[in-house]
């Protein structure tokens, strides 16, 4: 490591009789028509640094050249607030050497306005792109990147799904009822294996500007999100600012010494002082000017933070493999914004997700959703906040009364119901505290949030053990699942749960990523199939899409004002009420069979003496007492 970086830290020195030399321009294309006319481009090539910069393009003003500490990389600033789309060119001049380029100004589709994010009325599905579906077999090996193996039989190298596969299976998403898909990161990660560790989740970016060629190309990923939209389905991109990947170019040669945080570690004087120390992505060479995030996230919201906690929670690196940019940095931060805006545009995504997002600098991250907001007022981006108390996920949405920093964030996620629901399916509902207590003491701080509509709700996901366990309990993942998708929330599913997918990561991560069965050549079951799939497979996935289905366009559930009544005598109940409609979520937290008096809910039952049960469509008399199962779920609508 020591050479590698003595290398590509000592730069170079300009020679002015060589040719202007520029690798590439980010972003690689812009638009014009929007309300921020301010363009960064971050050029890159040995020695631009020193370089003169002019265009006599119509409309376009060069306001600024940033030169920084690196020689290979120029940050031109300009104001395009009155350019037409077409071909701009711009002159480089070092000395004699000059060089031109085109740069391409693009017209936009549609107004910002008129791009609608997602809401409480979607359903989102969320998958990791390498282990959903393959749907092509010539981009499993791409040559020219670095070194990788596709093994299915490891649970954490690559296993070949693409985007591809994800678009052929556009009409499994909405058999199932889902209408909304959100992928992990779909970008570049150009990182090498390391033993049996890859980077196939997504989340160590080595270039901002292009899908990763193992999932596809950007052509793909706008085709995928093109026949998406005209199935009705929208596409959530997950994007990550706290860090990027090890073999990013920004890390080997930093553009700045403030480019990174905490980048001491790197220096070739401290590579002869490594030691070896288990992460979370395992073990790794480091040394002590390398800073690790504490992974508590307390301190950003805390008033009594110290100063050190501060900075080992925001500066520290999420693990030695992922840089942690330096949002504090005017520069970094107008590039990521720039990024997002740039891929809205260019492939039509319909949501964002950002990832470890209290880990970034909390000022630089409300001024890129503000910018995002007043440019898209009808979009959407949900921020990952893992923490289990309403009180501090509350905090982090847009125009919460409990900060005097908005964050500008929309929508927030509930790690607190994900916690409570995972305690609750293993108890039986007492008169206080355990069971579905928990969900009810929950739910009566959303007086915190500034909009509970727009709280994620979740039972599971790609970073924790799924509902399911080891096990197959069906019984409490309907009770869960009934919650979920009746509740003033925006829910959220994890792929396979509707086919039985189980898993902890006890042992891997992997394991609760396992591939999709039938998305792959050589599968021996196809569970994208009725025919493919278990009895008990095709049982759950009936079971949840009749749900699915009946919430799309359900104002009731949309709109509908919520009342919960604490748990008695075991029973949890939920009622969702609008324009003279009511569903009530009945469930059973005993494992006996219960007489649940009826008297108790007159105030949403009124004088109705009779409801539809949703996943059956039976009828159901409303009249003294309704039997309940052990652990049965109810929902009715009257």
């Amino acid at each position: 490591m020591k050479k590698i970086f003595t290398a590509l830290l000592l730069g170079s020195t300009l020679t002015m009789n060589a040719a202007v030399k520029i690798d590439r321009i980010e972003p690689t294309d812009w638009y014009v028509g929007l309300k921020d006319a301010s363009l960064q481009l971050m050029v890159y090539g040995k020695d631009i640094k020193t370089a003169d910069v002019t265009t006599d393009y119509p409309g376009v003003k060069i306001d600024s050249l940033v030169r920084l500490d690196s020689p290979n990389y120029l940050l031109v600033y300009m104001n395009v607030k009155d350019a037409q789309p077409g071909t701009m060119t711009l002159l480089f001049q070092q000395g004699k050497q000059k060089k031109k380029v085109d740069y391409t100004l693009k017209a936009r589709e549609m107004k910002g306005e008129d791009r609608k994010g997602f809401s409480n009325a979607d359903v989102l599905y969320m998958l990791m792109p390498d282990r959903f579906a393959s749907g092509r077999a010539d981009n499993d090996q791409i040559k020219g990147m670095r070194a990788y193996t596709n093994d299915r039989t490891q649970p954490s190298l690559r296993h070949g799904g693409d985007l591809e596969g994800i678009r052929q299976h556009l009409d499994y998403f909405k058999e199932l009822g889902v209408t909304a898909l959100w992928f992990t990161p779909v970008l570049e990660n150009d990182s090498p294996d390391h033993g049996t560790q890859s980077t196939y989740h997504g989340y160590a970016t080595t270039n901002y500007y292009r899908v990763d060629p193992r999932f596809g190309s950007n052509e793909e990923y706008r085709l995928l999100c093109d026949e998406a939209h005209a199935k009705g389905l929208k596409i959530v991109m997950d994007m990550i600012f706290n860090h990027s990947g090890f073999e990013h170019p920004w890390t080997l040669d930093m553009p700045s010494k403030d480019w990174l945080n905490t980048p001491e570690w790197l220096s070739p004087e401290n590579q002869a002082k490594t030691v070896e120390m288990n992460t979370m992505d395992g073990a790794a060479k480091v040394n002590d000017k390398y800073l690790q995030t504490s992974y508590k996230l307390t301190p950003v919201m805390d008033p009594y933070a110290s100063k050190i906690d501060m900075h080992e929670t925001v500066d520290g690196w999420f693990v030695p493999s992922m840089p942690d940019l330096n949002q504090k940095n005017p520069h970094v931060i107008k590039y990521l914004i720039q990024n997002s805006i740039w891929w809205i545009e260019t492939v039509g995504i319909d949501g964002i997700r950002m990832d470890t997002y209290p880990y970034a600098d909390r000022d630089a991250m409300a001024l890129w959703m503000k910018v995002l907001s007043e440019e898209y007022p009808n979009f959407n981006t949900v921020g990952e906040t893992w923490v289990t108390e309403p009180a501090y996920t509350a905090a982090w949405q847009k125009d919460s009364r409990l900060t005097d920093r908005n964050s500008y964030l929309p929508t927030v996620m509930d790690f607190s119901f994900y916690d409570k629901i995972n305690q609750a399916k293993n108890e039986e509902t007492d008169d206080w505290w355990k069971g579905f207590n928990r969900i009810y003491n929950s739910f009566v701080y959303d007086y915190l949030y500034a909009n509970p509509s727009n709280v994620m709700a979740f039972i599971e996901n790609h970073d924790t053990d799924r509902f399911l366990g080891n096990g197959k309990d069906t019984v409490a993942l309907k009770q869960a699942l009934a919650l979920l998708l009746t509740v003033n929330r925006t829910p959220q599913l994890y792929y396979g749960t509707e086919i039985l997918m189980n898993g902890t990561k006890e042992v891997t991560d992997g394991n609760v990523r396992k591939d999709f069965p039938g998305g792959f050549p050589g599968d021996t079951k196809n569970c994208f199939t009725r025919e493919g799939r278990s009895k008990a497979e095709n049982a759950m996935f009936d079971w949840l899409s009749r749900l699915l289905h009946w919430r799309q366009g359900n104002d009731v559930i949309i709109k509908g004002k919520q009342t919960q009544f604490i748990p008695f005598k075991g029973i949890y109940v939920i009622a969702r009420q609008y324009q003279g409609k009511t569903v009530m979520t009945i469930l059973n937290g005993n494992h006996k069979q219960v007489e649940m008096q009826l008297g108790r809910y007159a105030e949403v039952i009124g004088n109705t003496t009779a409801a539809k049960d949703v996943i059956t469509g039976r009828t159901v008399k409303l009249e003294k007492s309704l039997s309940l199962k052990s652990r049965q779920t109810l929902i009715l609508e009257f």
